[in-house]
């Protein structure tokens, strides 16, 4: 349940607690996941300003091709023209302003369900019904409003800030991590979203954190995660991200035979990247899976969740079916992550609840503390 606060009290909070180096650091005030004031901070400076990770643009073939989305309360249609090119528009009719198309999925035009009112791809109104003795109305002045979008690595991003700065500008640094991954190549095969009981954040530092896999995942990957061999480096302003090696039995996780950019321990290096500030993918150099994070209220989280393989796989007769059963393995991991990670929610809107140390491997964490008080302050 959300709490009433003063959003400056509350980035004041954030601020102390992330004064002080990391060695010394506790976890986030709850305050800081509970109150309406600080989320109305975020939508502010944060999903206001920031790109948002749409999905990827495999998904997105051919002309036509749609998805819907919503960000800091715009409705937004991300589609692919004529041309064959990414463009986001509002997804808001011109007329008595019903949003106008759903979900995912391809369309020749924009209709809108109320009046009908047709739309081109590009935005431009093609036709309206009975329009004709209104003697102001001019078709031709009739454009939905245009959102930047931009694709980076296989990505679609899209932002309500016109200047924000280019995603490949801000993320050349994780481009050059994973170069040897080959990240454009990967496929999509699956997509879902979800609404689960939990703020965003909650969610998105269970996954900045490898800590917590023996325990909240002892019934999947848990007996297979090594506490002493992940790794947490200091993030970036852009960026956290840690690594952990996988064991060679998953196949898939491993680099494919014909991949000569990895090598060592890199073949089975996975890579947790939490791109801010709401973007996580864990990338194995065989498969890939994400999760795209928008708050709905303190105490919900929408999440766009998808994955797949790289491309060196594609060829190979039984991959399909190992990834088949890894998705199902997912499946059983999300599962644990919706129990681990509601409890986390239900348990720090306790008036009693208070914050504590942080673990060397919870170095992601801080960070990310650090990224959202540096926004919030602006």
């Amino acid at each position: 349940m959300a709490m009433d606060g003063d959003g400056p009290q509350v980035v004041a909070l954030l601020r102390a607690a992330t004064d002080r180096p990391f060695e010394q650091a506790t976890a986030m005030p709850p305050d800081v996941y509970r109150t309406e004031s600080f989320l109305d901070l975020e939508i502010e400076h944060i999903f206001s300003k920031e790109w948002y990770c749409v999905g990827r643009a495999d998904s997105l073939p051919g002309p036509g091709d749609y998805l819907t989305c919503e960000l800091a309360g715009q409705p937004i249609i991300v589609l692919r023209d004529q041309e064959g090119h990414l463009r986001a528009q509002s997804n808001v009719c011109l007329h008595r302003m019903s949003t106008l198309l759903h979900g995912r999925g391809n369309t020749r035009s924009i209709v809108c369900p109320y009046h009908a009112w047709t739309y081109n791809l590009d935005g431009r109104l093609r036709g309206a019904p009975a329009m004709s003795r209104n003697e102001g109305f001019c078709r031709d002045a009739y454009r939905l409003p245009q959102i930047r979008c931009e694709e980076w690595l296989g990505w679609v991003f899209v932002s309500l800030n016109p200047d924000a700065a280019p995603v490949a500008e801000q993320l050349a640094d994780v481009e050059k991590l994973v170069a040897g991954y080959d990240m454009t190549h990967y496929t999509e095969a699956f997509f879902e979203e979800h609404v689960w009981d939990t703020n965003w954040k909650v969610l998105a530092e269970n996954f900045m954190e490898s800590y917590h896999l023996p325990v909240c995942h002892a019934g999947t990957i848990g007996g297979l995660s090594k506490l002493d061999e992940m790794i947490c480096p200091p993030g970036l302003p852009a960026f956290n991200y840690h690594t952990i090696l996988k064991d060679p039995s998953l196949r898939i996780a491993m680099a494919h035979p014909s991949n000569t950019r990895l090598k060592g321990d890199e073949r089975r290096t996975t890579y947790l990247l939490a791109i801010y500030p709401s973007l996580l993918i864990t990338l194995t150099p065989g498969y890939f899976w994400y999760l795209s994070l928008h708050p709905k209220g303190p105490g919900q989280v929408h999440i766009r969740f998808g994955g797949g393989m790289s491309d060196d796989y594609k060829d190979d007769p039984d991959a399909q079916q190992n990834f088949s059963d890894l998705k199902a393995l997912l499946d059983d991991v999300n599962v644990e992550d919706r129990g681990c990670t509601e409890k986390v929610f239900r348990g720090l809107s306790s008036h009693l609840a208070r914050p504590g140390h942080l673990s060397h491997l919870e170095r992601p964490n801080y960070d990310f503390a650090t990224y959202l008080v540096s926004k919030v302050s602006q």
